[in-house]
């Protein structure tokens, strides 16, 4: 070798970077797989089980094995490289590079059967810095040769019971850490992947351990490689023509899948350890073709074909396993920790959902999995063909990718629908149903004691120890859905089946159906219902549809129990003949009783209608009384938002009574009085307010009256009403006061109208105030009218509206002799005249003086009554205004007057002080009386 390498410094430098990078690269951390795989061949070549034993004591790593023994052809494959002696031989070493991982940690390796052979990295130094023609080279390299390529003779003692020694001089400290951990990392996969070792023992410082194959299912294949699979590898590879696959899957005792073992590294084994990861848990062991580093896996078709043959072994391996849920932990996921896990993968996943691998020899495309109890998996077997035992995990998503159809619990329901089955056999799938999702099995069928079978318990009855009053045959008329006793079970009530009581039995949907369309089925209807109400202690009006109920009339006429009346009961005879009541059949009164009879509708006394959140608008408010759109509409032209009556009341028919008197003094006695309650301090009750809208007070209507003690302004502009408490008049909207009445809507304006009417009396002085009130209110809330209450020469008259003024002055009287007169205080004059539509006094005649007049002083004694009056005034004999003769006249701020009484006017309404005119009268007519009228003065302060 020195001498090729003299006449070729290259191949020096070749030998040297080949061996370099097998023993720093790829083989590294190799070194145990290796030695191990060196003695799985000579074990195999021997034909003995193989036993190797590291060892690691004072730095220095020792492996001894049984198997042949080293010869020549073995030192000459150990000293070159990729020159197996091992090409034609089945070996797991095919590629004559292993044992190059001895460099990476040792410069003294040796080797030794019956003869040995070693190397000494400073040895072969020595020789070749001993070649002039490689010193340079040498020197280059920094020292480094190929250490391998110069082997020396050695004498290596072996063991007894071994056949050859392995002994490795570490290099340092870090070599030896390196061991340490590659030591560490051996476990079973070791064993599995070289099946002709028996036996692996490590001893490391003087702590053995032999390593365990432990529990696992090995599943083989393997076949004859054809030839253009193998175009693409090496010449060497070529020849070995078979391929081998072994998965390894670690199971329990039971024979059960388990997890990978830790000690196990989760990749490709190729047959040792490669790089690839592979997420299954399962250790695979093929005769891939690798990369020269060993590390990868060689892309190609040769390699495309073991990964099919793999994907198909697996599958069979899981075949094979026992039919368990622990199955699907070997069901891989579609993400592939890389290309060849990928692969691998998808390959697997195409063949699984045909493979027959679940219980009953199902392959997953035909099986269904449901996700219940055992009890409901064992009930529902025979109607779901392919159903999984239970234990099967309903939503693991490796039942998906085996192509296991998932029924969910609804589905299953569908299917049993028609099953005809003992009311027991429902009742034990009640019982494997209690836990389930309600809304799930909401279509349960139940069985029903007429035999029939319904989807969904909502709306059934069940009979218990609480369905007193309730007899089954006497309930036939009605069709109701009453579960078989034998089948009733607490989920039906959870699903909405309801104990038998004789109030659910009326509730019920079905029944209030019957009810409704009783006119048309006759008496079996009433006479199923009527027991029912008596035993349930039903109040009138509690359930309103019962009005409904056809029951015969005084003529056998079949008749809703809401237009019947009582015979004899205070409506017998109250109501108009014409009103369509008739009187219900005497023999029912005798058989289920009054009280039955009432609570269905039949009218003892006036019906009453009962809600509850109700909104008092014509859209959402319609309970078929008379004129209710009408009262809701006077609500909404009062209110901005319709107001919401929590507890609506209302009296109906009142349309239909003849005897007022009789009436009303049924309404205003409980419980009926409770419906004429406002709904809101402004807004009346229906009842109310439909009785103040008609003659219900011996033919006139209540707001047409007022009450005897209530407030005199509106005496004469309403009649008294007598004969009632004053308490339900007010209710019924008699008038108490005139706030009130111009409080409401409409006040105003039939206040106007009541004075329009000269058949009505009215005082002045009533008259004053109610010009007065009016006055105060928006002007917008009223429409002038045509005929206009006033006063003219000194008389209260109805007078048309355009000859009628607003007297804003008092100068102005004496020239509206014409007009009539409307007459309040002065500083309301403005206001009534824009409300009324009519003028001011001041704009009907043009006030104009005529007179001529010389202007005086204004007397001081008449400052000690008005001091701010003015200093002159302009005094006329006579005072014409308009040709008229008048006592005074105040005009563009000046006092005109005639005489010391209207010169006494005239100042005192210049002051502002119109209440002084008498006082500054007296006063200018004797002034010598002016201390008396001061005390006067100051008496009136």
């Amino acid at each position: 070798m020195l001498t090729s390498w003299a006449a070729s410094p290259a191949r020096f430098r070749e030998d040297a970077n080949a061996e370099e990078d097998y023993a720093l690269g790829g083989y590294r951390h190799r070194l145990v797989v290796e030695l191990a795989q060196n003695a799985a061949d000579a074990a195999r070549r021997a034909g003995v089980p193989g036993h190797i034993r590291f060892t690691l004591t004072g730095g220095v790593l020792e492996a001894v094995n049984t198997g042949a023994k080293l010869d020549a052809a073995g030192v000459e494959a150990l000293s070159t490289l990729r020159a197996s002696d091992k090409r034609d031989e089945a070996s797991v070493g095919r590629f004559g590079v292993g044992f190059a991982a001895v460099v990476a940690v040792s410069d003294e390796p040796s080797i030794a059967s019956a003869d040995g052979v070693r190397w000494s990295r400073s040895e072969a130094a020595e020789l070749v810095a001993a070649r002039p023609e490689l010193a340079v080279e040498l020197a280059r390299r920094e020292g480094h040769i190929p250490l391998l390529r110069l082997p020396f003779p050695a004498s290596v003692a072996v063991p007894e019971g071994f056949d050859t020694i392995v002994r490795l001089p570490l290099r340092d400290e870090a070599a030896e850490a390196a061991v340490r951990g590659m030591l560490a990392e051996v476990g079973p996969g070791l064993l599995l992947a070289l099946p002709d070792l028996a036996h692996v023992e490590i001893e490391v410082d003087g702590e053995r351990r032999v390593v365990e194959r432990g529990r696992w299912q090995i599943f083989t294949a393997s076949g004859e490689i054809s030839a253009d699979l193998l175009a693409d590898r090496p010449t060497e590879e070529r020849a070995r023509r078979s391929w081998q696959i072994r998965w390894a899957i670690p199971v329990d005792e039971a024979g059960d899948p388990t997890a990978l073992p830790s000690a196990v590294p989760p990749v490709v084994h190729a047959p040792t350890p490669s790089g690839e990861p592979l997420g299954l848990p399962a250790l695979l062991i093929a005769s891939l073709p690798l990369a020269p580093d060993r590390r990868q896996v060689a892309p190609g078709p040769l390699t495309d074909f073991l990964i099919e043959q793999a994907a198909v072994l697996y599958v069979d391996a899981l075949t094979a396993l026992p039919s368990t849920p622990r199955l699907l932990k070997l069901v891989p996921g579609h993400l592939g920790a890389g290309e060849i896990d990928a692969a691998l993968r998808r390959e697997i996943l195409t063949r699984l959902p045909q493979a027959r691998l679940l219980p009953g020899d199902l392959a997953g495309r035909d099986a269904v999995v449901v996700d219940g109890t055992p009890e409901l998996i064992g009930l529902v077997r025979e109607v779901v063909p392919g159903l999984l035992p239970w234990g099967w995990p309903f939503r693991d998503p490796a039942l998906g990718r085996l192509g296991v159809s998932r029924t969910e619990l609804s589905e299953v329901i569908d299917l049993i629908a028609g099953l005809r089955r003992p009311a027991s056999w429902w009742r034990s799938l009640y019982d494997a149903l209690a836990g389930a999702d309600p809304e799930a099995v909401a279509a349960v069928p139940v069985p029903l004691t007429d035999g029939r079978v319904v989807r969904g318990p909502r709306g059934a009855l069940i009979l218990s120890a609480e369905s007193g009053g309730v007899d089954p045959e006497a309930l036939a008329p009605l069709g109701l859905r009453i579960v078989d006793p034998e089948a009733a079970h607490p989920l039906l009530e959870r699903l909405g089946a309801a104990q038998a009581t004789p109030r659910t039995v009326l509730v019920n949907p079905i029944t209030r159906a019957q009810v409704e369309g009783s006119l048309d089925s006759g008496d079996p209807v009433a006479e199923a219902v009527l027991p029912l109400v008596a035993a349930a202690g039903l109040r009138p009006g509690e359930e309103p549809w019962l009005a409904d109920l056809a029951l015969p009339d005084a003529d056998g006429e079949p008749t809703a129990a809401g237009e019947l009346l009582l015979p004899g009961g205070e409506l017998d005879g109250l109501l108009d003949r014409d009103a369509p009541f008739g009187l219900v059949d005497a023999s029912y009164v005798e058989r289920y009783g009054v009280d039955a009879l009432v609570a269905v509708g039949v009218l003892d006394g006036f019906a009453v209608v009962r809600d509850e959140d109700v909104l008092l608008d014509p859209h959402d408010c319609d309970h078929d009384l008379d004129l209710e759109e009408e009262w809701l509409e006077t609500i909404t032209l009062k209110e901005d938002d319709p107001p919401l009556c929590r507890d609506f009341l209302a009296v109906r028919d009142l349309e239909y009574v003849a005897d007022w008197p009789a009436a009303l003094e049924l309404l205003a006695k409980p419980p009926l009085r409770a419906a004429l309650t406002p709904v809101q301090p402004d807004v009346p009750s229906y009842t109310a307010w439909w009785l103040r809208n008609h003659p219900v007070l011996d033919g006139r209507r209540p707001d047409s009256l007022r009450l005897p003690s209530g407030d005199p302004l509106l005496a004469g502009l309403y009649g008294e009403a007598t004969g009632i408490p004053e308490w339900f008049a007010g209710l019924i909207g008699v008038r108490t006061s005139l706030a009130d009445l111009l409080a409401e809507v409409d006040g105003p304006a039939e206040l106007l109208d009541r004075l329009g009417d000269d058949s009505l009396v009215v005082t002045r002085d009533q008259l004053r105030a109610i010009w007065t009130a009016l006055a105060a209110i928006d002007p917008a809330r009223i429409s002038p009218p045509t005929l206009v209450r006033c006063v003219h020469d000194g008389q209260v008259i109805v007078a048309p509206a355009t000859d009628a003024v607003v007297v804003e002055a008092p100068d102005l009287l004496p020239l509206l002799d014409a007009y009539g007169l409307v007459l309040a205080s002065f500083d309301h004059a403005e206001t009534l005249s824009e409300m009324l539509d009519l003028p001011l006094a001041g704009e009907a005649v043009a006030a104009e003086i005529s007179s001529s007049g010389v202007t005086r002083p204004v007397p001081e004694v008449v400052r000690l009554l008005l001091p701010e009056a003015p200093a002159e005034y302009v005094e006329h004999s006579p005072l014409l205004v308009d040709d008229v003769s008048v006592p005074w006249r105040f005009a563009e701020g000046v006092v005109h007057a005639c005489g010391d009484e209207g010169l006494a006017r005239g100042l005192a309404w210049a002051c502002g002080r119109w209440n002084m005119r008498l006082p500054v009268a007296a006063l200018l007519r004797d002034p010598a009386g002016a201390s008396a009228l001061l005390a006067e003065a100051d008496l009136d302060h």
